[in-house]
């Protein structure tokens, strides 16, 4: 059974872009290979979400994207990880992991990106054992107890506020001297130098503990001098990394891997689509990506009226 359009992510893009495209009548495959919402599932609280002016919680705001695609007529939803891509305008194959073939007309790719590692050694290992991605997921396993996070923009401000709610002490390590999130944010760690230790210039050079982390080496970027840091989690906010490792190689991404795309949302091989954080652009939020869902969802529905005539 073909469709028009098949979503690849239900985060606030995909979600967009699936009421919209459904709602003007073309028949729709929204597929998630997680659960409703991408990484607002992984906020603890958005506070300049318009609607919300004393603020949601992220998971609220996820069940409520969920609901509203309930009932919708010619919407199939369906958990499955995509491969690949391929085929052109008009007939795309996506391929799952399990071996599902779907076809459809157009493409909408809207499957985000994901935390980006540091890239040293036994970070893989004790991730799940002290070292985390998200604070709101694994913060409440460290109540009381000393945590580092590392990065210096909004994403590592955030979450490091929230965590101030619940551990004894948070090193907060950036390898400039400034940071780049938000001063609202940087003005309320800085309100509480008893709770939040500012380790500014620093990188983090190693992980130490046998089965969870115990302690990490900082380096001091300018001296290179090292001092070993005791605690028991270490949260990565170091930037992100796009999702498309199933998608053609022919399609143009930026240099650090994001599709690049025109106003309309339109890609540079013609039929598909590329909505929120997975396109190259400077905001990433959920706003953004849900104003890029319902530009995707417009376009692809003009393409799909072009391919008719």
């Amino acid at each position: 059974m073909g469709f028009d359009s098949v979503i690849i992510g239900e985060g606030p893009a995909g979600v967009t872009a699936a009421l919209y495209l459904a709602r003007s009548g073309a028949k729709v495959h929204l597929i998630e290979q997680m659960t409703t919402g991408g990484q607002i599932l992984q906020t603890a609280e958005l506070e300049n979400y318009p609607g919300y002016p004393k603020g949601i919680k992220g998971y609220e705001l996820a069940d409520l994207f969920g609901q509203h695609l309930d009932g919708l007529e010619n919407l199939t939803r369906s958990m499955q990880t995509v491969t690949e891509v391929s085929g052109e305008a008009g007939n795309f194959t996506v391929t799952c992991k399990n071996g599902a073939t779907i076809q459809a007309k157009t493409v909408l790719v809207c499957s985000g990106a994901k935390h980006r590692s540091l890239g040293i050694p036994r970070e893989k290992e004790l991730t799940g054992h002290g070292v985390s991605y998200c604070a709101l997921c694994d913060g409440n396993f460290f109540r009381g107890k000393a945590v580092a996070v590392v990065g210096g923009g909004n994403a590592a401000l955030e979450e490091s506020l929230y965590l101030a709610n619940i551990v004894e002490k948070i090193h907060l390590i950036h390898r400039r001297t400034e940071f780049r999130a938000r001063k609202v944010y940087q003005e309320r760690l800085f309100a509480m130098p008893e709770k939040v230790t500012l380790h500014l210039g620093y990188g983090v050079t190693a992980l130490h503990g046998e089965h969870d982390l115990e302690r990490i080496t900082i380096r001091n970027l300018q001296s290179n001098v090292t001092e070993d840091v005791p605690v028991e989690a270490l949260f990565i906010y170091v930037g992100f990394e796009p999702v498309t490792s199933f998608l053609p190689a022919a399609l143009e991404r930026d240099s650090a891997g994001f599709i690049v795309t025109d106003t309309e949302m339109r890609t540079s091989l013609p039929g598909i689509f590329a909505a929120g954080d997975i396109r190259s652009k400077l905001c990433r939020q959920v706003i953004t990506a849900a104003g890029d869902g319902a530009t995707a969802a417009q376009a692809a529905f003009v393409f799909l009226e072009q391919l008719h005539d």
